[in-house]
């Protein structure tokens, strides 16, 4: 990944940037399927149907197609299509965070696709993080309305994703395993966490997941946020930077960890011998009580602002791995011991836009928003903690 797209207006120091591209590269899905695959003994079989579901899934299937070679047919569910054809692959979008009309036609899509399939059969599944959201086969007397609501009440009310997608595997046919139970092929789910923990009932709602199915279908982890994390500590290590892993398991509000995490950034300042890079990762919660514009990494980022203020040579960094923070143009947001300062010579004060969740619109005109673009991944949240 180019390392100029992490370029902000805190955040220019090439070393930075090289840091957050090893990170994001590391889990680029594709090349996870590959190394997968490479070492995998398939179970014996007629014929090869390749199923993506989540917003990682079109790079997933194109590397499962790329090496397979054989396969006899493809339908991959994403967000966001790269608009690649490909012979025998069929590309569809469906709705994200909440799931629409799309949503629908695209849980529809996947029974249909692997309803069809014989005993010898092989379905392999390349599922990502925002399964969830992009098909929904809802149970007899559910409706979509009452799917989208109840998703949009608990996103709004800060609930964990595992408390979300527990409430969408009761309302929803192809969760908690369904998918598989459609079938009568063998399935192999290959799955790129955005889960904490790699809970795979979680990880887009389960969808290959039924205990009771036995040897007929395997799950297997392919990658989560320990591999990106891995990689952007030995980067910092090659780059001079004394690195340490704190806690790959973030939780809970976004305004709580990050002022946590910036009071951690002060400590260490004090205390440890720069440069170092220390990195967390997770999923923290915003709970909405303004009209602001954001997302959890933004916020958490934002909360930082008035703790770090003053101080030198820090930088703190808060992005989504897939580049894509709340229902926003940004992965995250950048903060130095100088925004402070310059957001007041703006007007603005840290606490009035956290208090309305509006997070976008007091890094925007600092020129501190994270704009990578969609990675093409998605392995929960990053934040860099960093002595210059």
């Amino acid at each position: 990944m180019d390392a100029n797209r992490f370029i902000t207006h805190a955040l220019g120091d090439p070393r930075i940037t090289a840091i957050l591209a090893a990170a994001i590269d590391a889990v680029e899905p594709g090349k996870l399927v590959l190394d997968y695959l490479q070492k995998a003994d398939l179970p014996n079989h007629d014929r090869v149907f390749l199923l993506g579901i989540g917003k990682a899934s079109e790079a997933m299937t194109r590397a499962a197609a790329g090496f397979l070679g054989d396969y006899s047919e493809a339908l991959v569910i994403t967000k966001s299509t790269s608009h690649q054809e490909r012979k025998r692959m069929t590309v569809i979008e469906g709705g994200h965070p909440v799931p629409d009309q799309r949503s629908l036609a695209a849980g529809q899509a996947a029974l249909d696709f692997v309803s069809g399939l014989k005993e010898n059969d092989l379905l392999v599944c390349l599922i990502s993080g925002g399964g969830s959201a992009l098909v929904t086969v809802p149970r007899d007397g559910i409706t979509l309305e009452e799917i989208r609501m109840q998703t949009a009440s608990l996103l709004a009310g800060g609930a964990a994703i595992h408390e979300i997608n527990a409430r969408r595997r009761q309302l929803d046919r192809i969760k908690a395993g369904g998918l598989a139970r459609m079938t009568r092929a063998r399935v192999l789910g290959l799955i790129l966490s955005d889960v904490i923990g790699n809970s795979l009932e979680t990880i887009a709602s389960g969808l290959t997941v039924d205990p009771s199915l036995g040897r007929r279908v395997q799950n297997v982890i392919v990658g989560d946020i320990r591999i990106a994390a891995g990689a952007a500590q030995k980067q910092a290590g090659l780059m001079g930077f004394d690195s340490d892993i704190l806690d790959l398991g973030l939780q809970g509000e976004a305004r709580e960890v990050g002022l946590q995490l910036a009071a951690r950034l002060k400590r260490e300042r004090r205390d440890r011998k720069a440069p170092f890079c220390l990195i967390a990762g997770g999923e923290t919660t915003v709970k909405v009580q303004g009209g602001g514009r954001g997302g959890r990494n933004q916020e958490l980022a934002l909360a930082a602002v008035d703790e770090l203020s003053g101080l030198k040579n820090v930088l703190f960094v808060s992005l989504a791995t897939d580049g894509d923070d709340g229902p926003t143009d940004s992965a995250g947001a950048v903060v130095d011991g100088d925004t402070h300062r310059r957001a007041e010579g703006l007007g603005m004060s840290a606490s009035g836009y956290l208090s309305r969740n509006d997070s976008y619109s007091f890094f925007d005109p600092l020129g501190d928003l994270i704009k990578c673009g969609y990675t093409g991944t998605n392995v929960n949240d990053l934040v860099f903690l960093v002595g210059l």
